[in-house]
């Protein structure tokens, strides 16, 4: 479902909704603030840094809503077909009929030893 598939009036799943990706970059955001506010003013007797603080808690904000998109852009659904059991050795109650099982027939001219020198 893209987005111009949806409906105007129904509410919007938390993939293609904006309120995920900016709760996920304003948490970024606050983390690194505190962060760079601690450790980069260097101990409780000097002053708090916070022109690096707002610094590297933007950083983070955008940082983090870039990959937040690029990740819900990529999202694809798998095609449903995919599911249906239509591959090669899917079921593992048969053994013996799988490839490279030891009970399967030796076509050929093939040994036991594939990497044996023939001569």
């Amino acid at each position: 479902m893209t987005l111009a598939d949806q409906k105007p009036s129904g509410p919007r799943k938390m993939r293609t909704s904006v309120k995920g990706p900016l709760m996920f970059s304003a948490f970024w955001g606050v983390v690194v603030f505190f962060a760079v506010l601690v450790f980069a003013s260097g101990g409780s007797a000097r002053t708090p840094r916070f022109d690096l603080a707002f610094t590297g808690a933007g950083i983070a904000f955008i940082v983090s809503l870039v990959i937040a998109a690029m990740l819900s852009m990529s999202y694809k659904e798998n095609a449903d077909h995919l599911g249906k059991g239509s591959g090669v050795n899917l079921s593992s109650r048969k053994p013996g009929r799988g490839h490279g099982s030891p009970s399967a027939p030796l076509a050929g001219n093939e040994t036991e030893t594939p990497d044996a020198d023939p001569s």
